[in-house]
């Protein structure tokens, strides 16, 4: 059709008052068609600007409300302008807090539906939130056109979950330090992580989950400070102009197809962590950006007050998910982020928000968490829930929908508790090995919908959780007050770094516990970025506003810790690999346990102790054929334990191969499957705080 956005132009009328539909800057022959939602305006501004730090526009659109609006959308059609062209809007209406209504006629807001966002050398929140015109100091939207893209026959891999193994990084901390060997201009950018697609293919993981990529609001952090985890977004349609190593405005969009492009051609699936449950206008004291100024009372959730934020998320304001004008916006962000930049699936910040109604009660059949579980354009998208919010909302375990997998933060907390030696905690334990069916049993779902982690970037790090017993956060300038205090670390006998051996070889022992568990259990593993060599924060557990040493990957390490990376790439590799059940060679480790015949024992065979005093378990895997044998033993105990190995059928005529043992020095502590030694068939004694399998097969 001529007149469609992916036509040649507009019919006449339109050229004179532009249209309604798409929201957003779309490019046309000979112009481009603005829209944006804005209810209780009485006027509307379309600045077009220059240069990103001019302090006056170019020029000026006044929006004729009877020529230039449809119901509650203000458009205009803008002949002889194209891609790159900057722009934003001032919106004016009724200052009245207690109605909701926030409009400030002196504020440069861009637009939601922008695809690209340019920020300013003096870019400045303050200005934003106090009186006065701040155009040379604010964000300013970029006219995109997403067509013309090359993308060589890429699309969404679509890896099964049950094939997966998720790595969490930060795009600019995963190689920003010198050490990386990233060239300077690419340090820190989508291109800088593309140099290091070979490092993410030897280690052997298929998906990478990015920190917020999102234009976030870097200076919405205490002073001094940055905001470095990017959860503070601002626009959910445009990559972080931060992240890309190019100077023009639309150069963020396209390197950033660039890198998922070279991440698909290497296997690996991209996972966006979104954040569609605040945004950086934080408060009532927070600046005007974007949202507040156009239709506050339709984006955010009000207290009765009308003037007071509701703040689910913690973070000074909460999202009105529930609204359709928002439902809309967040459901158009992901269908932009699957087709226009081909992303393979998203992680929901604290998504039991997204449950709330506009009143902030939880729904039990929430309309946006349907739409996107239903949505054909999101068929065979992955979907992850952090199934929680920061004002006590918990649904591990009760999230809805068939399609949606949860982080399962019972995981991380029970599987740490056990191995730190706590009481009372073996059958929850337990049970996260077999993908937590004590939570998710009733639903008769896949045992992936259980996301296993034992760490996030939200917390410690794996080698500062053996290392610290209790938060060191001083450097965020909080007192040390903010962060999470409940960490079940144990420093295994000093706090932090240390020169001790004993202590030394220990911590490297329960790091290794730590990835056998997260990549034996059942359910779909997530590592955290840097934990297969030991990277370390130096005790602080919230290091959202430390974009330096404490925040970024240290590539030293690699050589430092070589043991611990052999450890995990070979772990890695057997989970995934094939050909492991002679019976049927299409299944992959974790696929032949999930079949299996499973059997509990103690340290005596069929004898398991299930006490609130025991630190030890047992547990056998037999293939339905009773070809292929696996035996995991758990030693969590202070003191050596002897585990009576299960009698094997006749056919496996070999006998019992040790695989894995973490208290075995390198290498000899995990080997490739068609390498591993022969052991006894009696006992198995196994040194404190270690874990071992060993398996049999026939033939």
């Amino acid at each position: 059709m001529a007149n469609s956005p992916s036509g040649n132009g507009m019919d006449a009328q339109d050229l004179v008052r532009g249209r309604s539909s798409p929201l957003g800057a779309t490019v046309f022959r000979g112009g481009v068609n603005f829209s944006v939602f804005s209810r209780d305006a009485t006027s509307v501004e379309l600045l077009l600007f220059d240069r990103v730090d001019d302090a006056r526009p170019s020029r000026t659109v006044t929006l004729d409300p009877k020529r230039n609006r449809s119901y509650h959308y203000w458009h205009a059609f803008i002949p002889g302008i194209g891609p790159g062209q900057l722009y934003g809007y001032r919106v004016a209406g009724p200052s009245d807090p207690a109605r909701g209504l926030r409009f400030d006629p002196e504020k440069l807001l861009i637009d939601p539906y922008g695809r690209a966002v340019v920020v300013p050398p003096g870019y400045s929140r303050q200005a934003a939130a106090g009186p006065g015109d701040n155009a040379t100091s604010a964000m300013k939207s970029v006219v995109a056109d997403p067509r013309g893209y090359d993308w060589e026959g890429d699309s969404p891999l679509k890896r099964p979950f049950s094939r997966t193994v998720i790595y969490e990084l930060h795009v600019a901390g995963f190689t920003r330090d010198p050490s990386s060997g990233v060239p300077a201009d690419k340090r820190g950018t989508y291109a800088g992580l593309v140099e290091k697609i070979p490092y993410l293919q030897e280690l052997g993981v298929t998906a990478i989950e990015l920190l917020p990529v999102f234009q976030f609001d870097s200076h919405d952090a205490p002073p001094g400070f940055v905001n470095y985890w990017g959860y503070s977004p601002i626009s959910f349609f445009a990559p972080h102009a931060a992240y890309s190593s190019r100077t023009d405005p639309l150069g963020p969009i396209d390197e950033f197809r660039d890198m998922v492009k070279a991440l698909h051609r290497a296997g690996i699936e991209v996972i966006l962590d979104v954040v569609f449950n605040h945004t950086a206008e934080g408060n009532n004291r927070g600046p005007t950006l974007c949202y507040r100024g156009l239709a506050n009372n339709f984006y955010y959730m009000l207290e009765p007050d009308g003037a007071t934020y509701a703040n689910y998320s913690g973070c000074g304001n909460t999202f009105n998910a529930n609204n359709p004008i928002v439902r809309r916006l967040i459901l158009d962000s992901l269908h932009h982020w699957v087709a226009e930049m081909h992303v393979d699936g998203f992680r929901f910040d604290l998504a039991s928000i997204l449950s709330r109604d506009e009143q902030g009660r939880p729904l039990e059949n929430p309309p946006l968490l349907w739409d996107i579980e239903t949505d054909p354009a999101l068929a065979g998208i992955k979907l992850i829930a952090e199934a929680w919010d920061a004002a006590g909302l918990y649904q591990v375990g009760s999230f809805i929908g068939d399609s949606w997998k949860e982080w399962n933060g019972k995981f991380r907390d029970d599987v740490r508790s056990f191995l730190r030696g706590d009481a009372g905690t073996i059958s929850r334990f337990a049970s996260r090995l077999l993908a937590s069916p004590d939570i998710y049993g009733h639903e008769e779902r896949e045992p992936e919908q259980s996301i296993n982690f034992v760490t996030c970037h939200d917390g410690f790090t794996l080698n500062d959780l053996v290392s610290y017993n209790r938060k060191h956060n001083e450097a965020n300038g909080e007192d040390n007050r903010d962060g999470c205090d409940d960490n079940r670390s144990w420093n295994c006998g000093a706090e932090g770094a240390t020169d001790d051996p004993a202590i030394e070889a220990l911590r490297n022992r329960q790091v290794k516990n730590f990835l056998a568990l997260t990549l034996l259990s059942l359910g779909a593993p997530m590592l955290l970025m840097g934990d297969e060599v030991r990277r370390s924060q130096g005790g602080n557990n919230n290091a959202y506003c430390q974009d330096n040493e404490i925040g970024w990957f240290d590539w030293g390490l690699l050589e430092r810790h070589a043991d611990v990376h052999r450890f995990a790439r070979l772990l890695i590799a057997a989970r995934l690999k094939r050909e492991i059940a002679v019976d049927d060679p299409e299944l992959t480790l974790n696929q032949l346990i999930l079949q299996a015949r499973l059997e509990w024992h103690g340290v005596k065979a069929s004898e398991p102790d299930w006490g609130d005093d025991s630190h030890s378990i047992a547990l056998t895997a037999r293939s339905l054929s009773g070809r292929v044998v696996f035996h995991l033993m758990v030693n969590a105990w202070w003191k050596p334990l002897e585990f009576q190995l299960p009698q094997l059928g006749k056919q496996s005529a070999g006998g019992w191969r040790r695989w894995l043992d973490t208290s075995l020095p390198s290498p000899a502590d995990i080997v490739p499957l068609e390498e591993a030694p022969a052991v006894g068939d009696g006992t198995y004694g196994l040194p404190p705080r270690s874990i071992a399998v060993v398996f049999a097969r026939a033939g």
